[in-house]
Order: structure tokens, then C-alpha cells, then sequence
């Protein structure tokens, strides 16, 4: 048992001050005197160094190692200690316990113990030894296995491994867990509560009974048992509620100071352990979330793995969480959101038979308010977490409450409040999802509670955590005195998470539960957003090949009648991926940089494979299309009609449609790109090879000022915008200041490097704009591209400036060799209109923010998450600033801003230094963000047009589409293959907050269309043999579609 004074009694003048310091020494006399019976170590290993299955372990060589004259160990190091073990004769009906001995740092030390080839527990510091034999028999012999490992990342030298076996007397040791817990309940309250003074009383009589001036004996056991009988009925049962509902749990982070090497071990040992517990304590429960760790436990630690399939079954374990992994909400997109819940549900279900109800993600950065809908749509009805504790500026006034989305969907959530009983009176509110079950965090966590008047009782997940280990034996034993009800002290009770949020939903029903609407935003941890730049373009770029690659190869099925190369296998594995690296410490950029360098093997193998799928596909197809000539076959995956550009490998003087010449240029990379007309949503268009047409320049040039269908710019000596016209209004963007304006900041946050920007960043400001040189690149019938040179410091920013003929957009394309620490680049754009809102893109949607800082909780958002835009406008005039791998935005006073680089050192060392690509497009509009076309501008953008040269006729027709909508907000958004029939999965949603009556067109007639939920579990038939159907969709809804083929 740990020793500890939670919280020492501050009326030191008090008699019962001296209660309390009594029943400590005693506590300390009982251990220092008589708990151990039995100890002896158990002498020299044998020792292997590297990793290597239990079944391989005595395949190799082995060394001697003494650990009286050796140390092991380095960074990173895996190693196996052997040991024989012979109970002595002197040990003969002992309870033998094997207790390892290394000297340990938080991370740095942990194991796997292995007893006659038996996996038993992890070892690690709050874990550090299993019960070898019930029974001692002298001369029995024990084979002992330790997989032993040595963290990098918090290496601090090697360590000396020792061994030992000891024997406890279980009754003294129940009466020091007595002792303690009532003590730690008695200090905690005040110095007249009657629990203090009760509590106290009980423990005197106890210590008074106490035979200390005896030897260990028989007469000295029996005085511990009347000391205990005097607590058991004197402090235990006084108390019912409130009560703590807890869990055991453990929050293994997948990566952050570790690799996924690791993790796959972390998972194993913390997993043993808590199967350990369940094996001795009947009563103790656990649960994990993230199917991806069961999967590695699966694949690595077969039987361990079979033995929690029993547990669950035997009401042990819970299985719960959703998602594959506890992934971020901020950068995943909202199909990656919606393939988290899939991959995890349907593995869950598969492999446990359980159907997940909450979304468990305690350690996320903030929550978008696209999630309720979500998870209502995917069969979650419970949300939980304890990040939101930790907002710089305000608290969140609930903790038990109905979360509310964007389009108005509700989730019961509740905020676990575990924390140290002296927190709130020190003005900190901060909670932990790593509870240590023990009277002060229980009673603190009671009274942090805010929704006491609709609930008595709360959620305690208890176990340690980031690093795995789960739940001890001290909490246990604490919990299990506890849940005996003492005066002062909630009442424990050990129960699922499920089971409690079932009991909490009938407990508040008909009453006045509080909501929040909207996201739920992180006043903490906003450089999420940019940490790790390329790893979030790597994440950008896989999701959207992976949407392509989805459409494509279902548009290849439906077209060939036949779906046997839509490679399920190939594309499930991606999304495995995808979602994999975003958890939350590898795609926010928290982790170390060996996290990134496997996070990007894992993508370019996943993008070499997905694009491979692509090229066959559209090949596949284009080689069937009957065109007459050689043809540039055109695919457009998004779900409207696009006028956009298209390139193709090498030179083509022309492209028409018909008889219609089209714009096409050389591009400064010995491409061809030209304009590419009315392509259809969800498919394809022939346009064929011909002959050079003339066409004017995109732009005309006089000076640095650039004239085209859309814009006169001028730019100044330093090649900046300084001064931008929307020729369709005559509105200036941005009178008397620079539009993307790049300017470099000191970024030194007080704390946490990688998570955190501070507001003081914009003290310290340097303007980039160090021109080295400027060239007209192109100026053809497609386009105009000016190539601008940048210097900073070190470092190199070279920018193309793309002016289009027929995009009414502005692209800036950006080639960046970044060697700057501690420094924020970002671009910055003033826009002249009179707002007090700006409008943001997030999955399914968008939401609104303010642009002043009336409240606190405005001006805690100084720095904000958007995915592919961000707009600001009145009722006359926008801006919206586009992207293809940016998050970081800013919107306040008249100046929209997106982060693009930042450099910090730790807890990766020159995190973002190197050569980054990124894009930023600058689109004035007239009107509102609603009237403008910013949403399928975001889509065009990141999801450029494909196109593939083929010669030679097939029998498909010219040009089709798979299906498309009339109305301009409804976005098609995915298209793909149904998850365990042939039958095409649409998923679509609305985007300007308005409900509308959505007409669907489909390729070809169909047998049937089902309306189904996010898992695809259908809901309503809505059509059937017809190739139309209609459906009313409420504002901001997702809706998915099962449409069955004849």
C-alpha cells in the first residue's frame, strides 16, 4: 500500500490534529512491523537483449547478469530476463508474491511478466509484482520471463533489474486500506463536520485496540481483527449517496512520446494487468475504448485476447468508445468521422457482439458541432470527456447536460470531474480522465460536480493513463472500503459506463437538463491546428484520394455491371490508416518525430495504392467510352456540374467539346491544362483532341497592374496585393492594406510547444516581403501564374500566383523551405464589410464565430479550426480565403487570417523544418456567404478534376453521371460501395441551414432507394424502378442513401 497524507488537517491547535497524526504512525508501524512475512531476492538472470516472441525467446543466446555488478538497458531498448525460481524451504504455505525491482521513471521502465510460459501482467510502476503461488511448496520451481523495455523519449540512464519474493499478512494489510481511507475521508472535511469527528473516533478505538507492543503473533492477529470488526461497524455503512460510479480505465495514447511499436505492447501489458485484477477481485470492472488496440492485442497477444472475449462475456469488461481510435475532431473530416464509428462499431460488433452507445474521448482538443448529428445517426446516444476542464479562460457551466448540434441534433453528455478535493478552492477547475480512486479525488470530483440539483450521482474512470497501466491494486482496495458507505465520502460503486449513463438518462428524464449548442470549443492546445504540416497535408490529401477512389470505383462497378474490382479489401485497410494517424496526439502534432516519419511510410503506401486504384479505374473506363477520336476523358468526383480546368501529361495544342473549341495553355511544368466543360457531378466527359484555337490572354498586364475577367489587381514593389477589385461589385477587398498580407510572429507559448499558440503572439511581428525575384510563368487562354521568390531569414517561400480566365478565384501555391523555430507564418486579409459574424467550414457543414471580443470566451478565440474556407461578409460583400491542407484560422476585427507554418522543438525536435507545398485562394464575392458559391469552390479546389488521354471507342456513351441534385446546397458528398452488399451507399448533406426538398437524378434505373443510417442500417424505403426520387432534408442534415441496382 502507498503511505500518503492526502490532505494534512489545517487546525493544528485542534486535539483531533493529533488523532489524525496517531492513526499515520500507526499506519507506518503496521508496515515498517509487521505486514511483510517472508522476503528473499531471488538472485541472478539470464539476459537477452532485443525483442522477440515468448514462443522464439529460447531460440538464441542467452547472458548472465548479475544484478548486484550490472545495468542494462538504452534508449528504446527491448530486452528478456530469465529466472529459475526454487521456493525455499523456509517459504513452506506462504502466499508468495514475485515483486520486481528496477528503478523506474513514470514511462521509463515496463514489462511483461511471463510465470511457467504464461503471460501473467504488465509491470510498470504501479504494478510491480503478481502473486506466484497460493501455497508455497518448497522446492517447486518457477520459470520466470520478463519482456522488459526502456522508453526513448524519457530515457534517463540504464537501470539495475532485481527480483524478490515476499509474503504479506493479508489481515494487517486490510487494516492499514481500513485505516487510510477513513483517515483520508476524516482530513478532508472541516474541523467540525461531523464525518471528521465520527471517522476519527472509530480509527482511536481501532489504533487503541492495536496490540503494537506484541511481536507478530497470534495474540497481535487477533487485536487486528477486533480493531477492523470496530471499524467495519462503526464507520462503514453511514452512507448511500451521493454516489461515484466508477470504472476501471486506462487511457492509452496510440502514439505520442512512443511509437506504434509501443503502443502494440503497452496495450498487452496494461490489458494482462487488468485481467489480473479481475481474477482476484471479483467485483472490479473495466473498461477500453479504440478498436484499433484490440486489434494489435488480437494480432500480438492471442491469448490475452481470448481471455477478455470471456471477460466481456462474463460482465467483466466493457467494451465501449465507437471509434477506431480516439481520434481529433478539429482536422478529421466528416466522412473520416462517420469511418471512425463504422470501422470501430462493426469491429466491436464482429468481434464482441456489442453495439457501442458512447462516444468515450476524454483527452480530445476541442469537439466539432457537427458531432451530435453524428453520433445520433450512428447509433450513439452518450457523449463523454474531461478536456473541456481544461479552457484557458472560462468554464463550461454543466457537466451533465444535452449537447446540441448544428442542425439541432441533442446527445446526453457528461463531463467526468474527477480532480483533487482542494482544486476548486485554489481556483483551478481542471479535471482528469486518469482518476486515482481514493477519497480525495472521489470527494473532490463530488464537489466539482455543477449539476448537484439534477443528479446525485457521477461517472469516475480510474486507472493511470497516456501510457497505459490501468487501474492498481490501491485503488481497488480503497474503493472496495469506499463502496461500504463512510460518513463524508460519496459512496463508490464499481459499474459500467453504460450502465451508468442508462441510469443517469432515466434519472433526468422530465427534468430541466441544461444545453449547449454549437461546438464545443478548447480554449487551449489552438496550434493543433498547424503542428505538423506535412503530416496534416498527408491527412488532407489521403481522404479525399480515398473519396475519389470510392466514387470511381463504384461508377467502374455500375458501368461494367460488375463489382469485382472495387477492391474493398485495399480501401478498408486506408481508412484503418487514415483514421489510425488521426488520433489525437498524431494528427493535432503533439507526438515525437518518429511518430511522423512511420505516419508517412503509412501514407504514401496507402496513396501509392489508392492511386493505383484511381488510374485503373478511370482507365478502365475511359478505354470503354465511345469517342470517335482521341480524347481526353474527363472524371469529376465531386457532386455538382464543374467548368474547371484539367490537366493532362505533355503537350496537346487543343481540346473542344463538339464543335466548341476550349482554352487550353502549356503549363510552366510541361503539362497541358484546359478548361473543361459542364463535366457532370459524380462522372465523366469526353473531350476530344483537336487542333490550337486562339484565344486572348487571361490577363492583361500593364506594369504590376493585372487585369482579368474578374479582378484588377495591383500589386506593390514587393509584388503584394495592394490593391484588389471585384470588378462584378467595383468593391475594394481591402482599401489601403495588403490582401494575403504573409507575415512571420514570434510563437514562444508558455507551455506545451507543439499543442499551444498564446494570444501575445502578435506582440512580436515581422513582415515577409523580401522579393529575390517575379516572372510571368504563363499568361494563356486558361490562365495567368506569376512565380514570386521570397526570402526570410533562412528560409525560402516561393509563390504562384494563379489568375484564371474562367475561375473567379485567386490561387496562391505555395513551395516553402522552412528553418525558422519558434516563428508563425501566416497570411493575413483585411476585408471591408460590416460584420459581426464569420463563417466557417466544418464537417457537414458550417458555423458561425464572432469577429469581436465583447466576451471572454470571444476573445479566447483568438485562433480557431475550418477545413477547406473560411468567409467573411455583410449582405453585399465577401471574402472567403480557401485552402488544401490548412486548419488554423483566425476571423477578428475585419481581418480573416489562416496559419501556415509554424517551427517548435519539442516534444519533436525541429518540428516543421524542411520543404512544405500548401494553396491558399483568395475568392471576393457579391453578397452573403449563402448567395456565394464558396462551398463548391472549397470542394474544386481540393478535389481537382481527372483526366485521362485515350484512343479507341468502347460502348459507353460520351459522357454520364451517377447521380446528381438539382438544388445548389445539397452536397453529394460520398459515393461507394455498400459495406456487406453490391448496393451504392450516397451520403449527402445540406449546407446553408435551410430545409429544402432535394431532386435526385441517377445514372441508370434502380430496384430500390433506402434511406439508412450512417452505419448503413436502413430506415425507410423512399423510391423504387426509377432512376428519380425526392427528399426533404432539415437544415444541416446528413443523409445517407442505400440504393439497390436492378
Amino acid at each position: 500500500m502507498s503511505l500518503h497524507d492526502i490532505m494534512p488537517f489545517r487546525d493544528k491547535n485542534s486535539e483531533r490534529y493529533t488523532y489524525s497524526k496517531r492513526v499515520t504512525k500507526y499506519i507506518r508501524v503496521l508496515q515498517e512491523d509487521y505486514l511483510e512475512t517472508f522476503s528473499q531476492e531471488t538472485g541472478n538472470f539470464l539476459l537477452r537483449d532485443g525483442q522477440h516472441t515468448i514462443d522464439q525467446i529460447n531460440e538464441g543466446k542467452w547472458s548472465s547478469y548479475n544484478p548486484d555488478e550490472q545495468v542494462w538497458g538504452y534508449r528504446e531498448c527491448y530486452c528478456w530476463f530469465k529466472q529459475t525460481v526454487i521456493i525455499p524451504e523456509d517459504a513452506a504455505g506462504l502466499k508468495l508474491r514475485y515483486h520486481i525491482m528496477p528503478e523506474q521513471d513514470r514511462f521509463q521502465f515496463q514489462a511483461i511478466l511471463y510465470v511457467n510460459g504464461k503471460m501473467v501482467q504488465g509491470i510498470d510502476r504501479f504494478h510491480q509484482f503478481a502473486i506466484l503461488t497460493e501455497n508455497a511448496v518448497p522446492g517447486e520451481k518457477f520459470e520466470i520471463y520478463i519482456n522488459a523495455y526502456e522508453d526513448d523519449f524519457a530515457y534517463a540512464g540504464p537501470l539495475r533489474m532485481r527480483a524478490r519474493l515476499y509474503s504479506i499478512d493479508e489481515e494487517v494489510e486490510g487494516l492499514m486500506y481500513d485505516l487510510q481511507t477513513c483517515l483520508d475521508v476524516a482530513n478532508l472535511c472541516g474541523v467540525d463536520d461531523s464525518a471528521r469527528i465520527n471517522n476519527l473516533k472509530y480509527l482511536t478505538e481501532a489504533c487503541d485496540i492495536v496490540r503494537t507492543e506484541l511481536p507478530y503473533g497470534e495474540e497481535f492477529l487477533e487485536s487486528v481483527k477486533v480493531a477492523r470488526n470496530i471499524i467495519a461497524t462503526g464507520a462503514f455503512g453511514k452512507s448511500e449517496r451521493p454516489l461515484v460510479s466508477v470504472i476501471g480505465h486506462t487511457h492509452i495514447d496510440v502514439a505520442w512520446l512512443w511509437r506504434l511499436r509501443q503502443t502494440r505492447d503497452k496495450a498487452g501489458r496494461t490489458f494482462a494487468s487488468m485481467l489480473y485484477f479481475m481474477d482476484h477481485y471479483p467485483d472490479f470492472k473495466f473498461m477500453s475504448s479504440q478498436a484499433q488496440l484490440y486489434k494489435y492485442v488480437k494480432e500480438d497477444y492471442p491469448e490475452i485476447y481470448e481471455r477478455i472475449k470471456q471477460a466481456v462475456k462474463d460482465g467483466k469488461w466493457e467494451v465501449e468508445g465507437g471509434m477506431w481510435v480516439e481520434a481529433d475532431t478539429n482536422v478529421s473530416s466528416g466522412e473520416s468521422l462517420v469511418r471512425q464509428l463504422l470501422l470501430g462499431k462493426r469491429f466491436f460488433k464482429k468481434e464482441f457482439d456489442v453495439d457501442c452507445e458512447i462516444l468515450w474521448l476524454p483527452d480530445v482538443f476541442g469537439y466539432s458541432a457537427a458531432l451530435p448529428q453524428i453520433l445520433k445517426k450512428s447509433g450513439i446516444k452518450y457523449f463523454m470527456t474531461t478536456k473541456e476542464s481544461w479552457n484557458e479562460y472560462t468554464k463550461i457551466p454543466y457537466d451533465t447536460f444535452k449537447w446540441k448540434g448544428i442542425d439541432g441534433s441533442e446527445i446526453l453528455s457528461h463531463f467526468i470531474c474527477a480532480q483533487r478535493s482542494d482544486r476548486e478552492e485554489m481556483g483551478e477547475f481542471n479535471t482528469t480522465y486518469n482518476g486515482y480512486l481514493a477519497p480525495d479525488q472521489v470527494i473532490g470530483g463530488w464537489k466539482r460536480y455543477q449539476q448537484k440539483d439534477l443528479n446525485d450521482n457521477i461517472l469516475f474512470s480510474a486507472g493511470h493513463g497516456d501510457g497505459g497501466g490501468g487501474t492498481d491494486r490501491d485503488m481497488i482496495e480503497f474503493g472496495a472500503r469506499m463502496s461500504k458507505g463512510i460518513e463524508g465520502c460519496p459512496k463508490v460503486k464499481w459499474e459500467f459506463a453504460g450502465d451508468f449513463f442508462k441510469n443517469l438518462e432515466k434519472d433526468i428524464a422530465g427534468k430541466n437538463v441544461p444545453k449547449w449548442r454549437g461546438e464545443l470549443y478548447l480554449e487551449f492546445h489552438r496550434a493543433t491546428y498547424t503542428s505538423q504540416a506535412a503530416n496534416k497535408r498527408y491527412n488532407r490529401k489521403s481522404e479525399l484520394l480515398y473519396h475519389d477512389v470510392e466514387t470511381l470505383g463504384t461508377l467502374n462497378g455500375i458501368l461494367n455491371k460488375n463489382f469485382a474490382k472495387y477492391d474493398s479489401t485495399t480501401i478498408n485497410n486506408a481508412w484503418e490508416i487514415i483514421c489510425l494517424n488521426q488520433f489525437h496526439d498524431i494528427i493535432p502534432g503533439s507526438s515525437i518525430r518518429p511518430v511522423y516519419e512511420d505516419s508517412k511510410i503509412q501514407y504514401e503506401e496507402i496513396i501509392k495504392d489508392g492511386k493505383a486504384l484511381a488510374d485503373t479505374y478511370c482507365k478502365n473506363i475511359a478505354d470503354n467510352v465511345n469517342k470517335g477520336t482521341k480524347s481526353a476523358v474527363v472524371f469529376n468526383t465531386t457532386g455538382f456540374n464543374r467548368n474547371d480546368i484539367a490537366f493532362v501529361e505533355g503537350e496537346y495544342s487543343g481540346f473542344s467539346d463538339g464543335d466548341i473549341s476550349l482554352p487550353t495553355q502549356k503549363t510552366y511544368n510541361g503539362k497541358t491544362v484546359f478548361l473543361a466543360r459542364n463535366v457532370p457531378a459524380k462522372g465523366y466527359k469526353s473531350f476530344s483532341v483537336s487542333n490550337h484555337t486562339e484565344f486572348d490572354n487571361t490577363a492583361k498586364i500593364n506594369g504590376n497592374t493585372y487585369e482579368t475577367k474578374f479582378f484588377i489587381i495591383e500589386f506593390n514593389e514587393n509584388m503584394e496585393i495592394s490593391k484588389l477589385i471585384h470588378k462584378e461589385t467595383g468593391r475594394e477587398v481591402s482599401p489601403n492594406e495588403i490582401t494575403g498580407k504573409l507575415i512571420a510572429y514570434e510563437d514562444r507559448p508558455y507551455e506545451y510547444d507543439a499543442w499551444n499558440t498564446q494570444v501575445y503572439y502578435k506582440n512580436k511581428a515581422w513582415p515577409v516581403e523580401d522579393l529575390t525575384s517575379c516572372e510571368v510563368v504563363e499568361n494563356g487562354a486558361v490562365r495567368c501564374v506569376i512565380k514570386l521568390v521570397r526570402k526570410f531569414r533562412k528560409s525560402t517561400i516561393t509563390q504562384y500566383i494563379s489568375l484564371y480566365n474562367d475561375i473567379d478565384r485567386i490561387d496562391v501555391y505555395n513551395e516553402i523551405d522552412w528553418h525558422e523555430l519558434a516563428i508563425l507564418l501566416r497570411a493575413d486579409f483585411p476585408v471591408d464589410v460590416n460584420t459581426t459574424r464569420a463563417t466557417f467550414d466544418i464537417q457537414f457543414g458550417n458555423i458561425e464565430r464572432n469577429t469581436h471580443n465583447n466576451l471572454i470566451s470571444d476573445f479566447a478565440q483568438f485562433e480557431v479550426s475550418a477545413h477547406k474556407w473560411a468567409d467573411m461578409s455583410d449582405n453585399s460583400f465577401g471574402l472567403s480565403v480557401l485552402n488544401d491542407c490548412k486548419y488554423g484560422h483566425s476571423a477578428k476585427e475585419g481581418h480573416l487570417g489562416i496559419s501556415l507554418l509554424r517551427a517548435q522543438n519539442s516534444p519533436c525536435k525541429m518540428q516543421d523544418i524542411g520543404k512544405h507545398i500548401l494553396t491558399y485562394s483568395i475568392y471576393p464575392h457579391a453578397g452573403s456567404f449563402a448567395q456565394s458559391k464558396v462551398v463548391k469552390h472549397g470542394y474544386s479546389l481540393n478535389i481537382p478534376l481527372h483526366a485521362v488521354i485515350s484512343e479507341g471507342n468502347g460502348t459507353l456513351i460520351p459522357e454520364y453521371s451517377l447521380i446528381s441534385v438539382t438544388q445548389d446546397n445539397i452536397i453529394i458528398e460520398t459515393v461507394k460501395k455498400a459495406e456487406d452488399s453490391d448496393d451504392i451507399i450516397v451520403r449527402c448533406y445540406e449546407t446553408l441551414n435551410k430545409k429544402t426538398k432535394a431532386d435526385f437524378t441517377f445514372g441508370s434505373n434502380f430496384a430500390k432507394v433506402k434511406e439508412c443510417d450512417l452505419m448503413e442500417n436502413v430506415e425507410a424505403e423512399i423510391a423504387n424502378n426509377t432512376n428519380h426520387f425526392i427528399s426533404e432534408f432539415n437544415p444541416f442534415e446528413i443523409k445517407t442513401f442505400k440504393i439497390s441496382l436492378k
